[in-house]
């Protein structure tokens, strides 16, 4: 006989093992019987809808923590739907019955070219039938309590989000904290699933556009485990390189009739099918973390992050952005594109059939060559020309005030106060008129600030306050002769109150503010972060840069988020005028870059000459308010010396305590200024003597500002 020892051994070991559940059939019966469908019970218990099918079916088994969840549903509702059909006795009004979320279908994602996205409140995550509730976010997470951000309305044929970040584990890490079990072993497995299970993806951003493709990111675990080598390894930087043409990997793409772009299988690997009549093309996007696809400076901290929270940084991104698509500096292009598609559907006069179409506004479906002036010293256009007559440098700020144009009471003033301009490349892209045409040489035109192209004038006449920088160089010299620019830097020649008398210009007859639904999507993204990190346009200046002083600290995860914003928007204006890459490449030849619509130098000049045209605005009439004068300027960042070490002891107000109009004021909106840095006033003399720029190094220890940020 069994003694008592033995019997509750055997009672722990049956404790100890899983959970077990009814067979496949019996789930299903029990889920019918209770009115609930395959898509209420996914979004109950976070997965996907395909996953409980195949819980359905005995395709695969759910793990912990669903399983124990899934368990104690399906025992709840066998006791009021039992096999025999026997009517179940009523629960107690008191006891508490599992909620189950109703499903939300979302309308039609809005036409993103003229508004924000339209919002709606999300539904409450409810964890079913778990001992204690899951949080609705990774405890590593850190949110203000007192305003949550609203989401994008959800599009029904992408229930789970636009990505995931897949573990080597087989766990898929979603928006909203969403768990898919991916079974994927190879990397067509894992194409496969995420177009046909995973229920990812994005709306398009605009009527005309394309919906975004799905993102896979892989740990270094997943990595691995779907044959891909751990790292990367070469002489050229790690995001240059690839996998080569005979690796296996890349043999089972082909072999299953899936193709690499000709970037080929790098840290950003796009992996399709084209269309084909009557289906879409198919493309799954690969980000691979341990091969350096999120890049430290634009996405500080993210890469040693814990798979849900990349996934809740990426997610919020991909939401108020654009799901990734390489760099920052690639994201911030294709939003371009995404936001003003180059075609959209029109009828055949003749056949009445449709069929594609230019789209207005947009810059079409092909390459433009620049005019001479306008590109770059290896350009084909500039080689093959034997072009000599100069080009545009229509670049940031990087300029030092002489030293001896110091005073003694500027020298006796204690501190050196940096001011950082938010997003001043974005600020200048609002209502910013460029060429959407070929350009046309013209000889002695006169000048019209409203036409965007590229002069040929001399501004060397121009007498200016030696103590600013000229607004007409990026370093601040006084022009020597004759000069391209480009229409802004002209046109402000003439606001200063100078006669202009172009010798030549290369000018667009077709215009139109291309990049305005661009400026917007990164404007409201830019200041939406910036309020979920506690920095709202509601606060007074003191609040304003208290507020500052410790936003990064509040959500690490949002201030990566931040982080990335503004590099989208740097790189992306740096991407309309990509250079050649490559230690083989030869003078003249063409280079991939060319071959876009997108690559557009003259565009790139008119952003870049606003943000220097609006910077000079606003030193020159804080010297006329203030009679202060700056020491250096880098970009978007100035140093003014100040009596105090904050911006508040020498920025200028009215009497009612308003900033005054024209100068620089705080805020958090683009265009407006925060505090850089604050050092004494001997460091940042000392820094003027010795030729370097304080306000590279302003912030204090190594910090080195990034142009455009």
């Amino acid at each position: 006989m069994a003694t008592e020892e033995e019997l509750f051994a055997s009672v722990d070991a049956l404790l100890a093992e899983e959970p077990q559940l009814p067979p496949p059939a019996e789930r299903a019966r029990l889920r019918e019987a209770a009115g609930i469908t395959q898509a209420r019970l996914a979004l109950a218990l976070k997965t996907s809808t395909q996953t409980v099918k195949n819980w359905e079916n005995g395709r695969s088994e759910p793990k912990e923590p669903r399983l124990s969840a899934y368990q104690r549903l399906l025992k709840g509702w066998a006791a009021k739907h039992p096999a025999h059909s026997a009517p179940a006795a009523p629960a107690p009004a008191s006891a508490p019955q599992p909620e189950v979320p109703q499903t939300f279908t979302a309308p039609a994602a809005p036409d993103v070219e003229a508004a924000a996205p339209t919002v709606s409140p999300t539904t409450p995550a409810i964890s079913v039938g778990s001992e204690r509730p899951a949080p609705s976010r990774p405890p590593s997470s850190r949110r203000p309590a007192a305003k949550k951000a609203a989401k994008p309305a959800l599009d029904p044929r992408f229930p789970h989000g636009p990505l995931a970040v897949l573990d080597g584990d087989g766990s898929a890490y979603g928006v909203d904290g969403i768990v898919l079990d991916c079974p994927a072993t190879t990397i067509p497995e894992l194409v496969e699933w995420t177009l046909r299970e995973s229920g990812l993806g994005a709306p398009k951003l605009n009527r005309n556009g394309k919906d975004a493709d799905p993102l896979i990111v892989l740990t270094a675990a997943a990595a691995v485990k779907l044959g891909l080598p751990e790292r990367l390894e070469g002489h050229e930087q790690r995001r240059s390189l690839r996998l080569p043409e005979d690796h296996p990997v890349v043999k089972q793409v082909a072999k299953a009739k899936w193709q690499l772009t000709q970037r080929g299988f790098g840290p950003w690997a796009r992996i399709y099918r084209k269309a084909q009549q009557g289906r879409e093309r198919q493309c799954v996007q690969l980000a691979i973390l341990s091969w350096d696809a999120l890049d430290e400076r634009s996405w500080p901290g993210v890469a040693e992050m814990e798979p849900a929270d990349i996934a809740r940084v990426l997610g919020v991104y991909a939401q108020r952005v654009i799901t990734p698509r390489g760099s920052t500096a690639v994201s911030g292009l294709e939003l371009m594109t995404a936001l003003r598609p180059p075609t959209k559907p029109e009828r055949d006069a003749e056949t009445g059939n449709w069929i594609s179409g230019h789209n207005p506004g947009s810059l079409g479906t092909e390459p433009m060559d620049p005019a001479p002036p306008e590109a770059t010293p290896e350009h084909p256009v500039v080689v093959q020309s034997g072009w000599t007559g100069g080009f545009l440098n229509e670049e940031a700020y990087q300029w030092v005030r002489s030293v001896d144009s110091l005073s003694d009471q500027e020298c006796l003033l204690p501190f050196a106060v940096g001011l950082d301009l938010n997003t001043a490349f974005l600020a200048a892209a609002a209502r910013l008129v460029v060429g959407l045409s070929a350009p046309d040489h013209f000889h002695a035109p006169k000048f019209n600030p409203k036409i965007p192209g590229s002069w040929l004038v001399d501004l060397s006449h121009i007498e200016l306050d030696p103590r600013l920088p000229s607004p007409f160089t990026p370093d601040g010299s006084r022009p020597t002769g004759p000069a391209w620019y480009q229409t802004h830097t002209v046109a402000y020649a003439q606001e200063l109150g100078y006669d202009v008398h172009p010798i030549e210009a290369y000018l667009r007859r077709e215009t139109g503010a291309y990049l305005d639904p661009w400026h917007d999507r990164l404007k409201t993204a830019y200041v939406d972060t910036l309020a979920d990190l506690g920095v709202t346009k509601d606060l007074d200046d003191h609040a304003f840069l208290a507020a500052m002083e410790q936003h990064k600290q509040v959500d690490p995860a949002l201030a990566a988020v931040l982080a990335a914003i503004k590099a989208t928007v740097k790189g992306g204006v740096g991407k309309l005028r990509e250079r050649p890459q490559g230690k083989h490449y030869k003078e003249g030849e063409r280079w991939p870059a060319l071959e876009r619509p997108t690559w557009r130098p003259d565009i790139r000049a008119a952003v870049i000459s606003k943000a220097r045209v609006n910077m000079h605005r606003k030193l020159n009439n804080m010297a006329k308010m203030t009679g202060l004068f700056p020491l250096a300027v880098l970009s978007d960042c100035v140093v003014y010396p100040s009596p105090g070490a904050s911006p508040l002891d020498f920025l200028p107000y009215a009497a009612s305590g308003k900033p005054q109009p024209g100068g620089f004021r705080l805020g958090p909106t683009p265009g407006l200024a925060k505090l850089e840095g604050v050092q004494e006033m001997a460091w940042a003399v000392d820094l003027m003597e010795k030729g370097l720029n304080p306000a590279r190094h302003i912030k204090g220890g190594d910090a080195v500002l990034d142009d455009g940020e």
